[in-house]
């Protein structure tokens, strides 16, 4: 099952990171194509880091050439052995879920192992992609309480003495009950923000065989204390991702004297170090 390769690549590494592939015109080293950047990040760290996640919105507003990009990019992390976490955050309904999720998740031209996808339209937008997950063991990373300061608006209304997020978290528990792999951890999975360190403890406590997907680490704020709740017990339970953290580290001066490529891999080491400290 989808979920337990990704549960064991992260303990085969000692490292439950996700690098995030978002590039922008600021981020790219003058000359190097997408394609080229992400597949040099790719190079890097693909010993020592368990999965990428492309953010498809960056690949998007560079048209078909930028699309291309993205497909060849997730081939290429395939290729090296990486779980790749596709971050679509796709929600609609009937015929149009359906054919979102046999793009990204049954075997379409961007297929991925995970997809993040966005469950605020209701129940029945789920099924295409949870029937998908079955059909081709696929995983989803499902948005509960994301990172951003504005998620409170409407994630932590409350509603007969629990909040909206608390009540989708509690639904994604029950979607996943009949993906759970051999380490008890479902294929459907919750997004949760390590902005949010209260939050992540309640739901870590609270879902106990959701596997979190947490973003919001280093560039937005979030630190490894923060994101010691997102773990069990027995250290698992989580993997958190870092994009312009790794990705643009060499323009850090921590990094200097490092390509783009060397200043990533030293960013993922120190970020794996930091981790595994919080989570032991």
């Amino acid at each position: 099952m989808i979920i337990d390769k990704l549960i064991e690549k992260i303990e085969q590494m000692n490292n439950p990171t996700v690098v995030g592939l978002d590039p922008t015109t600021e981020i790219l080293p003058n000359g190097i194509s997408t394609l080229d950047f992400n597949k040099g990040i790719i190079d890097a760290v693909y010993d020592i880091v368990p999965a990428v996640k492309p953010q498809i919105a960056f690949y998007e507003q560079q048209g078909i050439a930028g699309l291309q990009a993205y497909i060849e990019t997730v081939a290429y992390a395939r290729q090296k052995g990486m779980i790749v976490i596709g971050d679509i955050k796709r929600g609609d309904i009937a015929s149009t879920a359906q054919a979102y999720a046999d793009a990204h998740i049954g075997g379409g031209e961007f297929d991925v192992d995970f997809a993040t996808i966005n469950p605020y339209m209701g129940g029945d937008t789920m099924q295409p992609w949870i029937n998908n997950c079955k059909t081709h063991d696929k995983g989803l990373f499902v948005l509960v309480k994301t990172s951003n300061k504005g998620s409170a608006d409407f994630q932590n209304l409350a509603m007969g003495g629990k909040y909206l997020y608390t009540i989708v978290g509690e639904n994604v528990e029950k979607w996943g009950a009949e993906l759970t792999g051999k380490h008890g951890y479902s294929a459907i999975g919750a997004v949760v923000g390590a902005t949010h360190p209260k939050e992540l403890a309640d739901m870590r406590k609270s879902l106990p065989h959701t596997f979190f997907l947490v973003p919001g680490y280093g560039a937005q704020g979030g630190t490894a204390a923060d994101i010691a709740a997102a773990f069990d017990k027995n250290g698992i339970g989580a993997i958190i991702n870092s994009s312009r953290g790794i990705i643009t580290a060499y323009k850090q001066e921590k990094y200097a004297g490092l390509d783009f490529a060397q200043a990533a891999r030293q960013a993922a080491i120190d970020m794996r170090d930091e981790l595994n400290k919080a989570r032991s």
